[in-house]
């Protein structure tokens, strides 16, 4: 018997058929003498919809209120998928964020879980019964509910796994793995069957839309294995696993892009130590997550720093550096630009494997795409183009790299 902790999406309980859906393909789990712990979004749209409330009501909702209200989204989905399972035979409860004993930290709205007291959980567990837990919530040592932000329920399934010891954490949504590139995109783009904890957590930072590169972070810090696959079939899908020998013979295991970004450059700035450390820290206070950097000192002895960041948070960042500049000399100045988005090659066998930046960038020139912004990992390589071309340039690579074909054995 296997302790099976799987995490069903907004998509995947919309509608009261699909809840019904996900409750046979629980059931059919514990039939076949399975333990599930079912971790749950709120229905799809219906966060949209409260968000939409708050809005009509004030411009500036506050974040503790917008915490108790967008937690009942996933409340309502625990309790009617709970009512399911119980019409089935199989004996659940629906479990909330403060229930399950997660334990959270950071501001409203962006939470980020400290830890999990799984004692509730593990004690009804002992008791047979299949459990139903909220996703995307917490409690924080005071007391208050509090959310976690983008890819909160991806979060909370692996963190539950972990606290839990589960044999295994199954991502299940509405597509059916990991692709070498988003099939939308690239037409002949290739399922992958697994895939390491670092290139998942590189293409989720880079922009793949299948997991939140934090929840990944999680996986590979407690070693949870986990799987995405699909709600709607029961195709294999990709195992994201401890990375083993064998896959570095996979040069470049996939490319990934993420639109709307935005670039910041801020010149004029005095060739002396700690002016990098004044800009960043600015940025962090506001709570601004920037990617690429860019540093070099011009031929006017004046340094140029330039980073990248998603276009939503441009007006955040010019606001937190506007108070700076006058602090960092007379000449500094701040230059933005958007409409650009990042393309980037993923795979550990370029640690091993020497031509890979050559064949993208070649790849690249020959569609008469041009680069911007260039940074680079041990197991990444990222570019920046104009957000219009952003299409042609992964099909470009991906072509480039022969991502379509299985690799040689």
């Amino acid at each position: 018997m296997a302790l099976i902790v799987q995490k069903y999406g907004g998509s995947s309980v919309g509608t009261i058929d699909r809840i019904r859906n996900v409750a046979q393909r629980i059931k059919r789990t514990c039939d076949d003498g399975n333990q599930v712990v079912a971790v749950v979004s709120a229905m799809g749209g219906v966060t949209d919809k409260l968000i939409g409330m708050a809005g009509e009501l004030t411009a500036n909702p506050p974040e503790r209120e917008l915490d108790v209200l967008l937690s009942t989204g996933e409340q309502q989905s625990i309790a009617l998928l709970s009512m399911a399972l119980n019409e089935l035979g199989v004996e659940a409860m629906s479990v909330t964020g403060r229930q399950a004993g997660i334990r959270t930290t950071g501001s409203h709205t962006r939470g980020r879980i400290e830890d999990i007291q799984p004692d509730f959980m593990c004690s009804q567990l002992e008791q047979g019964k299949c459990l139903v837990v909220a996703g995307f919530q917490g409690i924080t040592p005071d007391g208050m509910i509090h959310t976690l932000g983008r890819g909160g329920s991806d979060l909370t399934a692996i963190a539950v796994a972990a606290a839990v010891k589960a044999d295994v954490c199954q991502i299940l949504t509405d597509v059916d793995g990991v692709y070498t590139c988003d099939p939308r995109v690239v037409k002949n783009a290739r399922k992958l069957p697994e895939i390491s904890y670092d290139e998942m957590l590189e293409m989720a930072s880079s922009g793949s839309k299948v997991m939140q590169s934090r929840s990944v972070e999680f996986a590979k810090k407690y070693g949870v294995l986990f799987e995405v696959r699909s709600s709607l079939n029961d195709n294999p899908g990709t195992i994201v696993l401890e990375e083993h020998p064998t896959m570095e013979n996979v040069v470049i295991r996939g490319v990934s892009i993420e639109r709307s970004q935005a670039r910041v450059t801020i010149t004029g700035i005095p060739d002396e130590p700690g002016m990098s450390a004044k800009i960043l820290c600015a940025l962090g206070d506001a709570e601004i997550n920037i990617d690429m950097i860019v540093s070099n000192i011009a031929s006017d002895g004046f340094a140029r720093h330039s980073f990248t960041m998603h276009s939503n948070d441009l007006g955040r960042a010019q606001a937190a550096l506007k108070p700076l500049l006058a602090s960092i000399g007379p000449d500094a100045k701040v230059e933005t630009e958007a409409g650009i988005a990042k393309l980037s090659s993923v795979g550990i066998g370029m640690r091993s494997h020497s031509g890979v930046a050559a064949t993208m960038f070649r790849a690249l020139g020959e569609a008469g795409i041009n680069i911007g912004m260039i940074s680079t990992s041990e197991i990444k390589i990222a570019v920046t183009v104009d957000e219009t071309r952003i299409e042609d340039a992964a099909r470009a690579v991906h072509d480039a790299f022969q991502l379509d074909k299985p690799p040689v054995a």
